[in-house]
């Protein structure tokens, strides 16, 4: 399982968190790194064994 933490509070500097329980523990701060990081966690959700079966992802 894989989360992805994103705090953007209004005039403030974006900050983001991805982890993953396959040991995967990343973080961005600033609106150019943030974005990059969840063109990351995504790609990462691809390639993880752990969040391979992806079964009802869509659902939440």
């Amino acid at each position: 399982m894989a989360w992805l933490h994103i705090c953007a509070p209004r005039g403030a500097v974006p900050t983001a968190t991805s982890k993953c329980l396959c040991g995967r523990d990343r973080s961005a701060v600033g609106y150019r790194r943030v974005l990059a990081l969840i063109d990351d966690h995504t790609a990462h959700l691809d390639r993880c064994p752990l969040c391979a079966s992806r079964e009802g992802r869509n659902a939440a």
